[in-house]
């Protein structure tokens, strides 16, 4: 059927149930329009209204978080992604989203298209990428069709990332069964942009042209941000055709023509199209600038015959962009996207109605008001019913004095060191090119956080995506408070200072009392942390809905972190041993608890206990003192103590340096087990030549750091107390070779 022939259905309740718009929502509809709405408005305002784009019930509580500082160049939600200041004359744009649904059902382009879209949100703002981290969950390594989901989505990540040409600088991968069936994907991007040289998503200019630049479009990806705005079900498998397909080498022309065609200085405005195609980006950038757009869906560039005016619209067809060019200069941007064998199509022009109307065979198809589409606008906020989870209580107040008595702590660490949330995540990491472009400086392995330097300065960048999903879910408000503290800390023993944080909150139906207390509390706790530590939000994304049949995934406040580190040509301390007769300090606070720990959950098959304790005071005082002194060039290796606990920070710096150490850890509170494997918060180890020792004592005593001198590091084995004597080619195999051979193990029937 063509086209001119497509008879729009007539609006129903059914049909606007199948939207996923409510009854009261289809009268704000009718409202904003004074009329029904047509089939095609149906479609747009349906996808807009999704809680992809509109962020609906989740827009009240990000208002709360911190999104002001000193540093940020625009305010958060502004733009496609965070800019930040971080001197010289440059800006660091960067933002992480996630792709979870469409990698649940077609996990190869469901990855790939999460990395292009992340990577085209900075470069839209004049941005240059030059690094790019990852945060996966999934459920048992066990389980084949996990195995085959993390296969796929691995694969789409490297496939697409590494065509483009952007290093892979960090990430994690976590495995509970909590989220089987609903992994969790979310791609970040980091990008340098000169200051002056950055592009708005606006669109300003009575009768300035508006053109669709990039890729043809086809039907791929219709109706896809609302098919991530709901659960995922057996269905889901037949909603394949709302996944995207991306093609990276278009990718990377888009990215180069995008650049240069900014440098002509003939745009005005530039936005990506991600969720919801043409219709997010028109309506957005014309609601930015309280204009309108006149489009003119004919002249849109189609790989596919007989594309309806909804279909256009709605299309999430990948490596597309929307722009507004200076009247009388879209020839030069037409030039430059031709250069590049790129589409370049004036389908438009910039209007003052405040209105966005679209055009298809010679008809209005569509008359909207801009603003009634957007955040901020005439999108619909909620705030939902909460109810504190009853499980709580229960989990909270278990009993876990039964799991500290340990027969064999050298068979303890052993099988510890296999969990596949603490073993090398090597098999992954190493399908990803982390040093193209050659600027990395420290990339994933064996590093607390990805450096990358600034090309033509000594400057670097110091990123970071951390998250213990099992710490939010045994306490939300605790929980979203270590996200933040952590991947601070990470930053810091990489000899970086925080700057600001992106997020991605992965977290179950909304619409559920006990599943919306949990989003609130875990969101007002990355709001302690972040006021803590002077990382303001800078924005980033909401991803709700991610349960299955079997129920919701672990609450996951996924934290994107950006530090600054002078001088990256200075940069010594990594989380590795050094030299053999180094001194071994444990600093921070007293390891006790084995609440949310891995040792629980690995070992004895139980998520149970409160979160670790966090004191945000203490920690911000630990991590200045730290930075002090890499800075002043007294530590040697710093390494932070998080899952697995202290015994797995010390086993990870001797595989690190395949070298081995010999502690004590009498001076430490806690029983046995406890200063082993408690995940309590605020502790790092540390290493530093003797000669160093004594001031290093001083510096972390004038900082009221304690300070506890552990033991030294040389040999070939580990040494811990007189209960943990272990090889440390042995635990480096062990720990290496863990998800290979999951990965490779036999299926079983």
């Amino acid at each position: 059927m063509s086209a001119s022939s497509f008879k729009e259905p007539e609006i129903t309740p059914e049909l606007v149930k199948e939207h996923g718009l409510s009854e009261q929502e289809y009268k704000w509809i009718c409202d904003y329009l004074g009329r029904t709405p047509s089939f095609t408005e149906l479609g747009v305002y349906s996808v807009m209204w999704s809680e992809h784009c509109s962020y609906k019930n989740s827009i009240k509580v990000l208002k709360t978080l911190p999104r002001e500082g000193k540093h940020l160049l625009v305010g958060a939600g502004e733009e496609n992604a965070g800019l930040v200041d971080i001197g010289d004359g440059l800006g660091c744009a960067f933002k992480i989203e996630s792709h979870n649904h469409p990698s649940a059902v077609e996990p190869y382009q469901g990855a790939a298209t999460g990395v292009g879209g992340i990577h085209r949100d900075i470069f839209t703002m004049g941005a240059r990428p030059i690094a790019s981290l990852n945060s996966l969950r999934f459920g048992k390594l066990t389980n084949p069709r996990v195995r085959y989901l993390l296969d796929g989505v691995v694969r789409g990540i490297a496939d697409y990332g590494n065509s483009f040409g952007v290093p892979v600088v960090g990430g994690e991968v976590y495995f509970d069964e909590s989220y089987e069936g609903n992994p969790l994907v979310n791609a970040m991007s980091v990008g340098i942009v000169k200051a002056g040289e950055t592009v708005s998503a606006i669109a300003e200019g009575k009768g300035n042209p508006v053109l669709i630049v990039g890729a043809s479009t086809g039907r791929d990806g219709i109706h896809g941000a609302t098919f991530a705005s709901e659960e995922i079900s057996e269905a889901s498998e037949a909603k394949r055709p709302s996944v995207q397909v991306g093609d990276p080498f278009t990718e990377k022309l888009l990215l180069e023509a995008s650049l240069e065609a900014i440098k002509t200085g003939a745009i005005v405005g530039m936005q990506d199209m991600g969720a919801a195609g043409i219709s997010c980006s028109s309506s957005e950038m014309s609601a930015k600038s309280k204009s309108g757009m006149d489009i003119d869906l004919d002249k849109v560039p189609m790989r596919e015959e007989g594309m309806t005016a909804y279909e256009l619209l709605l299309s999430e067809s990948q490596e597309r962009m929307l722009i507004v060019a200076h009247k009388g200069r879209e020839q030069e941007v037409i030039d430059v996207y031709k250069k590049w064998d790129l589409h370049a199509v004036v389908i438009g022009e910039v209007t003052d109605t405040e209105k966005v109307t679209y055009k298809k065979d010679g008809e209005i198809k569509a008359s909207i008001p801009a603003d009634s589409l957007v955040l901020g606008g005439g999108a619909p906020q909620y705030e939902r019913e909460t109810k504190r989870p009853d499980y709580l209580d229960k989990v909270q107040n278990a009993d876990l004095s039964a799991f500290e008595n340990v027969s064999d702590y050298n068979e303890a660490l052993i099988q510890l060191i296999q969990s596949p949330n603490i073993a090398s995540k090597r098999w992954v990491f190493e399908q990803y090119d982390t040093m193209v472009r050659t600027n990395t400086v420290s990339g994933p392995g064996a590093t607390d956080s990805g450096v990358i330097r600034i090309k033509g300065t000594d400057k670097g960048l110091v990123v970071k995506t951390d998250c213990n999903g099992r710490y939010v879910y045994l306490n939300p408000r605790k929980g979203g408070q270590i996200a933040v503290a952590e991947a601070a800390r990470n930053v810091v023993c990489s000899g970086g200072q925080p700057m600001a944080i992106t997020n991605c909150l992965n977290f179950g139906n909304p619409y559920k009392p006990e599943q919306y207390w949990v989003f609130k509390e875990a969101v007002g706790g990355m709001g302690d942390a972040c006021r803590m530590f002077d990382t303001p939000v800078t924005g980033g994304n909401v991803s709700f809905y991610n349960e299955n049949p079997k129920g919701s995934v672990f609450p996951t406040p996924t934290i994107g972190m950006l530090g600054v580190i002078e001088s990256v040509s200075n940069h010594k301390t990594t989380p590795g041993f050094k030299n053999e007769g180094d001194i071994i300090i444990y600093i921070g606070a007293d390891r006790a608890g084995l609440g949310g720990s891995e040792y629980l959950s690995w070992l004895h098959k139980t998520t149970s206990g409160d979160a670790p304790e966090l004191d945000l005071a203490f920690e911000k005082q630990l991590q200045d003192a730290l930075l002090s002194a890499i800075k002043s060039g007294l530590i040697q290796s710093a390494h932070d103590c998080s899952d697995g606990g202290l015994v797995v920070a010390l086993t990870e710096k001797a595989i690190f340096a395949n070298t081995g150490f010999s502690v004590d850890l009498s001076e430490l509170s806690g029983n046995q087990t406890e200063k082993l494997f408690s995940e309590a918060q605020s502790g790092i180890v540390i290493s530093v030549s003797p000669d160093k020792l004594e001031e290093t004592h001083a510096h972390f005593n004038e900082a009221m750091i304690p300070f506890y001198e552990l033991g030294i590091v040389g040999g070939d084995s580990i040494k811990i107390d007189s209960v943990i004597s272990a090889s440390v080619s042995q635990l480096a195999d062990l720990y290496n070779n863990a998800i290979p051979n999951a990965m490779d193990a036999p299926v079983v029937a």
